[in-house]
């Protein structure tokens, strides 16, 4: 009930009742198991059973408090690098101390009324109906789930499926949900998905968007397009390797892969474009930035970042999901173009995989010199193993990037002492995974904000909005020295930058969110909604209209360098192609351009004038299953290697 509260979930649903009757399971279980005790040992039994749920509820409500999401079982057990932020951790528990508190109360109750007096011994008819009771009191619950909705997200979904934990927390309780978690991780069961359609239906092949003037001059001796003829648009081809899955399917040692082989077969791919070869032949820097959002967006207070969103293409409703692992899954999503797979640090399990699409091999192969950068500590998140993996030379604070040991660190220094080893070579990529706009976003703690808190101290809003603003304003300082270095060298203008986030700014209180955003910013959608910029000098401004996600990054990128890639590969799509828009948040939910489903209160709203079919949902909902389900089987079967590792 204390969760619930603080968590925003909805609480006198039936997911609050399934959570008491699953309360009383565990109840029964650990008085049968306490039975075999007598006196202080049957203390120690019972007492030890309440303090590891007082310990597991406190640390997820702390965690939920940060990211607003829950910890799996597999990120519990690499916690011990959570010790790097200690103070944050600490910060949340003093400002969430009564809460805290509330939940220990069983525990305080306990030890004094049991101190006090001691239980007689249990007889095996005892034990014979508090067991009989616990097993007829799961059966029970588990029929009526059974019996009950087998919607998305439903009890049903969530129990003998796989989501959202938030959704599992609000439908079935923590308890439930991390036990199911902890048997999936040892067992290794999924979700299945609806059986992969033998062919997609064939695409509108009507282009979706004209990009207008191309794009500034490329690199010297290059052309945009070498197949294209002047005063004539070149023949779109397909975004696809010559992949033989005919041959692949015979071979096929399993059901598993074999179905494989005929979901990526059965996509329709995408198409080249007028936006093909854009940048072709440039330099390329790639930025991941924490907790950036279009808040950050202002003329006075980050220029830079003002005239890149300005000048280069304008993602009017792109939006950033918060995944399980919020900055590692962030990155993993930007940087390979798939859905992380649930239970795991997607990111660091694909060091051991082929991974040829990712920008770093992709470019690397053309004979590009590839580097990788993060201004924290180099192996957090297992960065060492991953990005060298991506196709990367990669360093971070430990093993050759050398900044000041500040908390957070310094983007602006990250940039000036890595920008002359990017610079003497071309053709480069440089990709950057930046850490100034973390939280805690106060003025004590947090040095970044401090540095810059005079930049900020005559806006109208509390603190921590203030505070976090003057995290950005470091991010575009750095962003401003970049370009600086860009022109000093003489490569700006052969030379283009996309940057996004890794996910919204959750450290910040949802009182700051709506101040930033002059409104209340709506929980399931406008909460994930952020910017994404693609910008080189000198290049036409566009605005892109349709809906686009993180996961449309590397396609997109992919198809303005003019790359060889196979679109069928990867969970989102180029946006300039003519594929529907499609962007998948973690519950499930999703929007098209026909209206935005929530897998929550499974709500379907359409766009204004559009009409629907009335199992479109079901056909969307069926696709997102099969992507989150094929995207998990690429990390875990090391997909890449068998169809396209060269």
């Amino acid at each position: 009930m204390v969760l619930r509260l603080q968590s925003d979930l909805p609480f006198f649903t039936i997911g609050l009742g399934y959570a008491a009757l699953f309360a009383g399971v565990t109840t029964l279980v650990v008085s049968l198991l306490a039975s075999f005790f007598v006196g202080v040992a049957r203390d120690v039994v019972v007492g030890a059973a309440l303090a590891l749920v007082t310990m597991l509820f406190v640390s997820q409500f702390i965690y939920h408090d940060i990211f607003t999401t829950f910890y799996t079982v597999f990120s519990a057990m690499h916690a011990g690098q959570v010790v790097e932020f200690g103070d944050d951790v600490v910060g949340k528990g003093l400002d969430n101390a009564g809460w805290l508190v509330l939940l220990a109360v069983p525990l305080i109750i306990f030890v004094g009324v049991r101190t006090s007096r001691r239980g007689a011994r249990v007889g095996w008819r005892q034990r014979g109906i508090t067991a009989g009771l616990a097993v007829a009191l799961l059966t029970g619950t588990l029929l009526a789930i059974s019996w009950g909705d087998r919607g998305q997200n439903s009890a049903y979904d969530t129990y003998y499926g796989e989501g959202d934990p938030v959704a599992s927390v609000d439908r079935l309780g923590l308890m439930t949900t991390m036990r199911l978690d902890l048997t999936r991780t040892l067992l290794g069961s999924e979700r299945r998905p609806a059986p992969p359609p033998a062919a997609m239906s064939p695409r509108d092949p009507t282009p979706r968007g004209q990009v207008g003037n191309p794009s500034p001059p490329p690199a010297s001796g290059q052309p945009a397009d070498p197949g294209r003829t002047a005063g004539a648009a070149p023949t779109p081809v397909e975004n696809a390797l010559d992949i033989d899955f005919e041959r692949l399917m015979a071979e096929a040692d399993s059901d598993e892969l074999r179905n494989m082989h005929l979901y990526f077969s059965g996509r329709e791919p995408t198409r080249t474009n007028e936006a093909t070869g854009m940048f072709k032949g440039y330099n390329f820097v790639f930025l991941t930035a924490e907790a950036y959002s279009h808040y950050a967006v202002n003329p006075v207070l980050t220029p830079t970042l003002h005239k890149m969103t300005r000048d280069g293409f304008s993602f009017t409703d792109f939006y950033n999901p918060l995944w399980g692992v919020s900055t590692s899954d962030g990155e993993y999503v930007a940087t390979t173009g798939l859905i992380p797979k649930s239970r795991v640090w997607s990111m660091v399990k694909s060091g051991d995989n082929a991974m040829p699409l990712a920008m770093g091999n992709q470019l690397r192969r053309l004979g590009y010199a590839t580097y990788a950068y993060h201004n924290h500590t180099y192996d957090y998140y297992g960065r060492d193993i991953s990005h060298p993996n991506l196709g990367y030379e990669y360093k971070g604070v430990g093993n050759g990037l050398k900044v000041a040991k500040t908390w957070p660190e310094s983007d602006v220094e990250m940039i000036d002492v890595t920008t002359p080893e990017v610079l003497q070579n071309e053709p480069f990529h440089a990709y950057y995974m930046t850490v100034s706009g973390h939280l805690e976003y106060n003025f004590g703690g947090n040095f970044i904000a401090a540095k810059n808190r005079s930049l900020v101290a005559g806006l109208p809003y509390g603190d921590a909005a203030r505070a976090y603003l003057a995290t950005q304003i470091e991010l575009d300082r750095a962003l401003e020295l970049l370009m600086d270095r860009l022109e000093e060298a003489g490569v700006a203008e052969r030379t283009f930058i996309v940057l996004s986030a890794d996910h919204y700014p959750y450290g910040l209180p949802k009182k700051a969110l709506d101040e930033l955003a002059g409104h209340q910013v709506e929980s399931n959608f406008e909460l994930f909604k952020s910017s994404l910029i693609i910008y080189a000098k000198g290049m036409q401004p566009r605005t892109i209209t349709e809906p686009v996600s993180s996961l449309d990054i590397i396609p997109t990128i992919s198809n303005l360098m003019g790359l060889e890639f196979d679109s069928r590969l990867l969970m989102g799509r180029d946006v300039f192609s003519e594929a529907d828009p499609l962007v998948i948040f973690n519950n499930r939910s999703f929007i098209t351009d026909k209206g935005r489903y929530n897998s929550m209160t499974r709500e379907f709203t359409p766009r204004p004038g559009r009409q629907v079919p009335g199992d479109y949902v079901q056909a969307i909902s069926e696709e997102i299953d099969r992507r989150f389900y094929y995207s998990a089987r690429i990390l875990d079967r090391d997909y890449y290697r068998v169809v396209v590792a060269r």
